[in-house]
């Protein structure tokens, strides 16, 4: 379940890298001049900015729209516009911080006095907030791990490795074994994890990977492989997370791609979703306990599916609150918890909605700017507590190397009460 900012980190980096070194005054200037080598995907994000700009209107959640906008026009080095465009997103105090660390492509900005000024008071608009604490440790510290599971009848956790592409198996009393051994299915990174509640087997979404084969997984108890499919598409493209209604289908996002797809498990066909509008980079994905509404989470906010009718609609987040860029998605007492990384910086929310889950009516930060929220992912409930990865140490891992075994550490679990 790769962050959006992970995903495209490759990408935005080199539209900063041309700035090193310049004074203010010539950065600022860039956009209005023909010095800047544009960068190679220029088109595609040209044709992105003019789909985001065409639903500005319509979009509930504007200060996602706007975020997303600003670095998509600083990536194209328009440095002025996106400076407009943050000092609007700012204005409407949504929780979003404008950090270039984790948002590459506004490093350009860092010499710029009012960006520097519109991320201090951002900084000192929110405090951190810490309710969590450490309930697991993984010995293993070169896991990368992304999707996280359990079986709500035993306890029984699992959790996939992107880069050993393998998965692991504990329970929170201690024993730590593999699932999957690595190599035995030649699997791609390991992504999405979701436990069948009906015969305790396990599904898996998977990256696409050096051999550029994203998948979706079964697996029974044991771990032996039952079936495997291949997504459909042309790169770039991945699968990402996933969720399970009943025995008939899987629901599965393509954040690379820009698709969610319904998987047929008796015709072992894929069918593309659509929505009322284009989903940017989705991600997170569940399901209300009837099974009656579908919830896909983008950089834009969440999309409220209702599967009876195919009615879509985005999930009103209300003023000054958001519900962009969210990684693990899930569903619990008529509310919504979200691993969130599309505000600049990571947290865990909670949501509540409306009977009709068509709006928040309520919203709580359960972790915000600790050490727990490092580099978090996906959780998973257990009974009325929330257990999320904390640390996946995920850009520390480039083309599947690690980059500096130095900052290597066991992966922790966190827990937060839901009570």
């Amino acid at each position: 379940m790769r962050a959006y900012n992970a995903i495209i980190c490759a990408i935005v980096l080199c539209s900063g890298s041309s700035f090193a070194g310049q004074s203010e005054a010539s950065v600022l200037q860039q956009d209005a001049g023909a010095s800047v080598t544009a960068p190679a995907d220029a088109e595609n994000v040209r044709a992105e900015i003019r789909s985001l700009e065409a639903i500005l209107s319509k979009v509930p959640d504007r200060s996602a729209l706007l975020f997303l906008l600003a670095r998509r026009y600083a990536h194209l080095g328009e440095l002025q516009k996106a400076l407009a465009l943050l000092k609007e997103c700012m204005a409407l105090d949504a929780g979003f911080v404008p950090d270039p660390s984790n948002s590459p492509s506004l490093r350009p900005l860092e010499l710029n006095s009012e960006f520097r000024d519109l991320l201090a008071q951002s900084r000192r608009r929110y405090s951190p907030v810490h309710k969590a604490h450490v309930a697991f440790t993984v010995p293993a510290k070169d896991l990368f791990p992304e999707g996280l599971a359990v079986d709500a009848s035993n306890g029984l956790f699992y959790m996939g490795s992107m880069h050993r592409k393998k998965v692991i198996k504990f329970t929170l009393t201690g024993g730590v074994s593999d699932y999957v051994r690595q190599d035995l299915y030649d699997l791609s990174p390991i992504g999405g994890i979701h436990v069948d509640p009906v015969d305790h087997s396990v599904w898996a979404a998977t990256d696409a990977g050096a051999k550029k084969r994203p998948e979706l997984l079964h697996f029974d108890t044991q771990g032996k492989l039952l079936e495997r499919y291949a997504s459909p598409g042309t790169m770039p493209h991945d699968l990402n997370d996933l969720v399970l209604r009943g025995t008939r289908e899987i629901f599965t996002t393509d954040t690379e791609g820009h698709h969610v797809y319904r998987f047929d498990r008796l015709s072992h066909t894929f069918a593309e979703m659509k929505f009322w509008r284009p989903v940017f980079y989705p991600n997170g994905i569940t399901l209300s306990r009837d099974c009656d509404l579908l919830f896909v989470a983008d950089m834009l906010g969440v999309i409220r599916v209702d599967l009876r009718t195919n009615e879509s609609a985005d999930v009103d987040p209300r003023a000054h609150n958001t519900l962009s860029g969210i990684d693990g998605l899930y569903w619990h007492k008529n509310e919504l918890l979200g691993v969130q990384y599309g505000t600049g910086e990571y947290r865990v929310m909670r949501w509540k909605l409306s009977p009709d889950g068509r709006k928040v009516i309520a919203s709580e930060t359960l972790e915000y700017d600790t050490d727990l929220v490092s580099d978090p992912t996906t959780g998973a409930i257990l009974g009325d507590q929330f257990y999320f990865i904390t640390n996946t140490g995920i850009y520390n891992l480039e083309d599947d190397k690690i980059v500096d075994p130095a900052k290597l550490e066991p992966v922790h679990i966190a827990v937060v009460s839901l009570k």
